[in-house]
């Protein structure tokens, strides 16, 4: 089933790299498969689910690494059928395609490269899932992938799978996974589940709380909480498929973390293993919300690094803030966690919104699936934490007004980057007044605060105090 590059040796692969001896290979993929009850002729079947840039390169590092065993894994990605690909975006992807030698010569050894050129004249329509296969990812034209194993039938691609590799958007995952519990319920033994998506939803009512990916995912399939883990950077997806050294934490329980930390190991790709999931996958919403107003601040000084140390120092207290109001013990904004935060305000898709809003060379009313770019995560999470942090019955005492306000109120940046972005109330330039605010206090104040314990919820995330 699995389908693997042309050209291939058993150390060289399609995007360059020079991958390690297969004895090392196949010894961490035997490790994997020997903890997973894997038996001689029955393949690991690893499932992405989900095609955006991060997802399709995630699946593409693993069958650059692994595919060539196919006798003891089959990867392969989901993705829906039927987008197709308008004459502008194919008219550029024909011209990727001829300056990359190696590329243009493995589409004609496929029989594949005569569709490019009638896509490029206008004569046919090329379709995201038909790209896809041969390594072309909608959101990442200019990075070419190895070529993929696509599935467009979800019942098939995920039915048999092993390992769920989730790579949709947070507001696609819960809808996703529901229709995939379903061919799950004759299920002897429940996957393990990697999530990479980084965003959160809103769930209000008499106990509001935040609903994280991998609670989404265990609340439609029931898969058991130590099956479930996350995923993140700091990375850039385009840059880490193109040898840029980068690393990644999986978190979850220690059962699963540290066998597929060193599964997933790459002489540039480092993954290390952590235990604190709720902190990591919050800071993966709350990075996206904080980097649209990275992007503005950055567009609207003209890159002053003044400004946009300002506003770091100011947004990463907030960030602190939150987590501590969501978890008792949250790991330290530093290290990963930091640079996670760092690479996504300087050079994300999130930041990148920010600063063609700024411009005017996006708007909202062209929604937040931007074409090239996909789905803007950061606008629905600011929407998710203001929506939970603005109930009163959250309510904290103010340190200096010495009264119960919302959690919100203690964050003035969230506060107004949900005033331009879901009310519309204010132009992208307001982000500059909120940084510059007379009552906006010491950043290290707000840390203070979050550090005492004195505003922790646990019901936010569901748990009991």
């Amino acid at each position: 089933m699995g389908e693997t590059s042309e050209g291939m040796t058993d150390d060289v692969y399609s995007n360059g790299s020079i991958q390690s001896s297969n004895g090392s290979l196949e010894e961490k993929l035997d490790e994997l498969r020997c903890l997973m009850g894997k038996s001689e002729g029955d393949p690991l079947r690893i499932v992405g689910v989900g095609a955006g840039a991060w997802g399709s390169v995630f699946a593409a590092m693993l069958q650059d690494s692994y595919g060539h065993l196919r006798e003891k894994v089959l990867i392969r990605i989901w993705r829906r059928p039927g987008r197709s690909v308008d004459k502008a975006t194919a008219k550029h992807l024909f011209e990727v395609i001829n300056s990359r030698e190696e590329v243009l010569r493995r589409l004609i050894r496929r029989c594949a490269y005569l569709k490019y050129v009638e896509a490029r004249l206008g004569d046919r329509t090329l379709f995201a899932d038909e790209i896809l296969k041969d390594g072309f990812c909608l959101n990442m034209i200019d990075t070419p992938l190895c070529p993929l194993k696509v599935v467009t039938n979800l019942q098939e691609a995920v039915w048999d799978a092993d390992i769920v590799v989730n790579g949709l958007p947070s507001t696609e995952t819960l809808q996703v996974f529901e229709e995939i519990s379903r061919y799950w319920k004759e299920r002897i033994t429940m996957p393990v589940i990697i999530s990479l998506a980084k965003g959160v939803e809103a769930e209000l009512g008499t106990e509001p709380r935040i609903i994280t990916p991998t609670q989404m995912i265990y609340r439609a399939t029931g898969v058991p909480l130590e099956n479930i883990l996350y995923l993140g950077g700091p990375n850039i997806a385009s840059e880490i498929y193109n040898m840029e050294y980068a690393n990644a934490r999986i978190c979850g329980s220690a059962k699963w973390r540290k066998p597929l930390a060193k599964f997933l190991r790459q002489p540039h790709f480092t993954v290390w293993d952590n235990g604190d999931l709720v902190t990591h996958e919050v800071m993966g919403g709350l990075k996206n919300v904080y980097a649209i107003g990275a992007g503005m601040v950055a567009d609207l000084t003209k890159e002053s690094a003044t400004s946009k140390a300002v506003y770091f120092a100011h947004c990463t207290s907030e960030m602190i803030f939150i987590t501590h109001l969501l978890a008792e013990n949250p790991e330290k904004l530093a290290g990963p966690l930091l640079a996670d935060t760092y690479v996504t305000l300087l050079k994300g898709r999130n930041a990148w919104y920010g600063q063609k809003l700024a411009s005017g060379e996006v708007n909202l009313d062209m929604g937040d699936n931007i074409k090239g770019k996909g789905m803007i995560q950061g606008v629905s999470a600011v929407k998710a934490f203001y929506e939970l942090l603005s109930q009163s019955c959250l309510s904290v005492l103010h340190p200096e007004e010495n009264k119960p306000v919302a959690p919100v109120e203690l964050c003035p940046i969230l506060k107004k980057l949900y005033k331009i972005l879901i009310l519309r109330d204010f132009p992208p330039d307001a982000i500059l007044q909120a940084m510059r605010e007379e009552s906006m206090n010491d950043p290290r104040d707000r840390i203070e605060i979050a550090q005492s314990h004195a505003f922790y919820r646990p019901s936010l995330l569901g748990q009991q105090p």
